[in-house]
């Protein structure tokens, strides 16, 4: 029993050495390495560049008050449609004192002229009725009498549009009510009921009541660094992608480049403008985020291989032609011109013909 176990494990460890040299001896021999082989194939190449930006409408009209005052009603809300000349809100005026007591002080003058002017009146009625006076006097003291009338009508409008800001005579045109000057969506309405609100004059912007855009006129508006400004022309398509329809790709047509640059970050940027087209069944909101692709050169239906089977050597380009099979293969350096590329493959003027095998990657 004894022996049994001697042999067996000498036995054990005899295949273990053999095993051992067998594979030390199979992995010391050179193994033939295969490429895979390559044709040149027809295709077409296209190079763009990528600019980043938002899409947002082409005009955010801001609507502001011509009266100083409160809100206290607003009949619109943000997101909702309006039509032009549309009220969005309404505004109380708060009269300033000392404009209230001179407007309250002409109407008082006026009130005594007018007073002073009727009784004239109808002393020279009287006079002119009796032959007592010629009637071009009679005629300038009505008319004195109705400038008298009408300065007193002009004054109590005045009193009458600080203390509420519209008149019984302008009622139709009081600017209490605030109205949409353009036809379009409500974006933002940064004020509540309550809020105090300022004219816009020749001193001040005024406040912003809202803001209204038409979302049926939307532009891409990007940068794009100066070493591609000079591969891009206006009138060129773009396909944009937006951030939050990822499967979405809405076609522009470029329409304005900046003359001016623009330092960011050390890099000079330029800004672009595209016209968007719109699909009706999608609605885009203004401010998505966006990336605009732009072609900048394109090749139809050209002879192309892959750009990784090229080898660079200074200014040169180079590519391995199959000039034997077997036993093993055997391959010839041979140099190439080369055209446009995609990052991909790229084009091939001259230097190999159709049919030619390539060396490619390595067989796994």
């Amino acid at each position: 029993m004894k022996k049994f176990f001697k042999y067996a494990l000498l036995a054990i460890v005899g295949f273990v050495v053999i095993y051992t040299f067998y594979f030390l001896y199979s992995k010391s021999r050179p193994q033939e390495i295969v490429f895979e082989l390559i044709e040149m194939e027809q295709h077409t190449i296209t190079q763009r560049t990528v600019a980043t930006g938002t899409v947002v409408p082409r005009d955010e009209i801001l609507i502001k008050p011509q009266i100083n005052g409160i809100i206290t009603h607003l009949y619109k809300e943000v997101g909702q449609y309006v039509r032009r000349n549309e009220v969005i809100a309404r505004v109380m005026v708060v009269p300033e004192m000392g404009m209230l007591n001179a407007a309250e002080s002409r109407v008082n003058m006026a009130q005594i002229s007018f007073s002073q002017a009727e009784r004239e009146v109808e002393r020279i009625q009287t006079l002119f009725r009796s032959n007592v006076i010629a009637r071009e006097e009679f005629e300038q003291g009505e008319m004195n009498f109705m400038r008298a009338k009408e300065e007193l009508q002009a004054a109590q409008d005045n009193l009458e549009i600080i203390r509420t800001g519209v008149s019984s005579r302008t009622a139709n045109y009081g600017t209490t009510l605030i109205r949409s000057t353009v036809s379009g969506l409500i974006l933002d309405m940064p004020v509540r009921v309550g809020t105090s609100v300022v004219q816009s004059n020749n001193f001040s912007d005024g406040t912003t009541i809202a803001t209204v855009a038409d979302m049926t006129d939307m532009i891409f508006l990007g940068r794009i660094d100066e070493t591609e400004i000079g591969r891009i022309n206006e009138g060129t398509n773009v396909e944009i992608t937006l951030g939050a329809l990822q499967n979405e790709k809405l076609h522009a047509n470029l329409e304005f480049i900046s003359p001016r640059g623009i330092e960011e970050a050390g890099a000079i940027m330029f800004e672009i403008r595209a016209a968007l087209t719109i699909p009706e069944d999608i609605f885009v909101r203004a401010g998505y985020s966006a990336n605009a692709e732009i072609i900048t050169a394109q090749r139809d239906s050209v002879m192309t291989i892959p750009e990784s089977t090229l080898e660079f050597s200074n200014d040169s380009a180079f590519v391995h032609i199959l000039t034997a099979e077997r036993p093993q293969q055997e391959f010839e350096r041979i140099p190439v011109k080369i055209g446009l590329s995609d990052g991909l493959r790229i084009e091939i003027l001259s230097g190999i013909s159709e049919g030619d095998r390539i060396r490619g990657a390595v067989k796994r």
